[in-house]
């Protein structure tokens, strides 16, 4: 039985890598977008990283299983309640990202970007690491620029899934350092 949240954070940084698949799952989603930007259409792009979101979660899953991760939480963890509501939240939030690219596509990814940081800040209390504020405003700040600027939906993209590898990596070597560093896989990265 989980009780405190010291307790249930340390539970989902255990089962999720500290949430870096799953970042790692969304920058490769990204990729995926921005490639789709030149090979077909940033239109096709679009819905390439609406499907690519989907498969962002079993991806998390089969690299948290790769790092010998179990990939899932505690079912007496109360976090997962807030991990669900967050998914929800980025699902309500699709259809205003998909009407910004009819009105003009420069600005989809951008729009997506503020959309994922916003979900990230989330992830602070989820996981309960600072570097989830950080990559959260990072997302938006860069969403921001790019939708002033209206830069193509190829650098939109090839952005948004810099962005999330670069953090990905980090969080991942981050939660491997704390694994090593802790007893039985406890994770103390709350420094991170």
């Amino acid at each position: 039985m989980i009780n405190d949240l010291p307790q249930a954070q340390s539970d989902m940084r255990t089962g999720y890598c500290s949430g870096g698949a799953g970042v790692l799952a969304s920058s490769l989603a990204w990729f995926a977008a921005a490639i789709a930007t030149i090979k077909a259409s940033p239109q096709q792009a679009v819905w390439v990283l609406f499907i690519g979101g989907m498969a962002i979660h079993p991806v998390a899953i089969l690299i948290c299983k790769l790092f010998g991760r179990s990939g899932k939480h505690a079912k007496t963890n109360p976090l997962g309640a807030l991990a669900a509501a967050s998914v929800f939240w980025l699902i309500f939030s699709l259809p205003l990202a998909y009407v910004v690219s009819l009105y003009r596509i420069e600005w989809f990814f951008p729009a997506m970007l503020l959309v994922i940081g916003g979900r990230y800040l989330t992830f602070s209390t989820l996981f309960g690491l600072r570097v989830y504020w950080v990559l959260g405003m990072a997302l938006a700040g860069t969403g921001y620029l790019l939708g002033k600027f209206a830069v193509t939906p190829t650098l939109g993209a090839f952005a948004g899934a810099s962005v999330e590898a670069l953090f990905a990596v980090y969080i991942l070597i981050a939660d491997r350092r704390a694994a090593t560093l802790t007893p039985a896989g406890a994770h103390a990265a709350e420094s991170a």
